[in-house]
């Protein structure tokens, strides 16, 4: 079996691990349905071993980790945790003592969210690009500006690196593992079994223009903004918008500026390309793509892909489409 090998400390974040563990039992339990042998085996490490607890006040049961083999960590990662306890278990030298040796040792190994921080502070991220918590990246970057940090993307792959960026991004990328490790549908299976609303990308943006305007405290137009992310290919101009949210054009254009901080048309050009970025992703062609989001013809969605990404979106799908 292959050993997932997962280092904790007190205070850390509970879904970091939870989260991951997850994707990689609900695989176990795909497989098996199959009539195949299970995959993974989850280890949790600790400098002292026993229970360990998380921010939330749940604790987990530990081994030390001065007591891991290569073996117990194939896949080597390090939980995130917020400022303070995450500055403790850095200063922590018992906890790090043998973690480049079995980095060194395993077939991949990185972190999920701010866990990244502790390897970078044992010099095991130098010249590496690396994802984090979008509110750890500046502090990342100024503390170690040996480490490219990429505010951007949901987790990224750096050689046998692996890292994530905030808390549920750590489900994503264990995902992208199950995938490399086994097969693109028993990942499908086990993000249905999870409910997901969809499989993410690592260079999927951490920022949505549906959730940063939902952030936005009560938007007067967050049932609007639901209904455009699911009719795409619908009339998304400004008159057809206005008069659904029951506005006058001019006064629909100020408020929704004011509530997410686009204007009507850039808002839908955002959310049209996030939705082609995905479509794409999975190997659609580019006409089945430009309907879908409402970005046709294909000659539209060529020309307003590569302004945004910068490359051209078949070019994109020849590089990103799962086999």
């Amino acid at each position: 079996m292959h050993a997932v090998a997962f280092i904790v400390y007190r205070g850390f974040e509970l879904l970091d691990v939870s989260g991951p563990t997850s994707v990689f039992s609900g695989a176990n339990r795909a497989l098996q349905q199959r009539g195949k042998p299970a995959f993974y085996r989850v280890v949790l490490a600790s400098a002292p071993g026993g229970a360990i607890e998380s921010s939330s006040g749940v604790a987990l049961e530990t081994r030390p980790i001065a007591e891991l083999r290569p073996g117990d960590a194939q896949t080597l990662l390090v939980a995130g945790a917020e400022r303070e306890p995450l500055l403790q278990a850095v200063a922590d030298s018992a906890l790090w003592a043998g973690l480049p040796q079995l980095a060194g040792q395993a077939e991949r190994f990185g972190s999920v969210c701010t866990g990244g921080f502790a390897l970078a502070a044992l010099g095991l991220l130098d010249g590496r690009r690396v994802a984090t918590h979008w509110d750890a990246c500046t502090p990342f970057a100024k503390t170690f500006p040996k480490v490219a940090v990429d505010p951007d993307a949901l987790y990224l792959v750096d050689g046998k690196l692996w890292t994530s960026a905030g808390v549920t991004t750590g489900i994503d990328m264990a995902l992208a593992m199950i995938t490399q490790d086994l097969d693109a549908s028993i990942a499908g299976e086990v993000a249905r079994r999870l409910v997901l609303y969809a499989r993410r990308p690592g260079y999927q943006s951490q920022f949505s223009p549906l959730l940063e305007a939902q952030v936005k405290g009560d938007s007067p137009f967050a049932d609007l903004i639901g209904w455009m992310q699911a009719n795409l290919d619908a009339p998304l101009d400004v008159p057809s918008l206005a008069a659904r949210a029951g506005l006058l054009q001019r006064t629909f254009h100020r408020k929704f500026v004011a509530a997410t901080g686009e204007t009507p048309a850039r808002f839908v050009e955002i959310a049209r390309l996030d939705a082609a970025r995905m479509l794409l992703s999975r190997g659609l062609s580019l006409k089945a793509v430009a309907a879908q989001v409402g970005l046709f013809p294909t000659a539209r969605l060529a020309d307003a892909f590569e302004r945004r990404f910068g490359i051209a979106p078949r070019l994109f799908r020849d590089m990103h489409a799962e086999p």
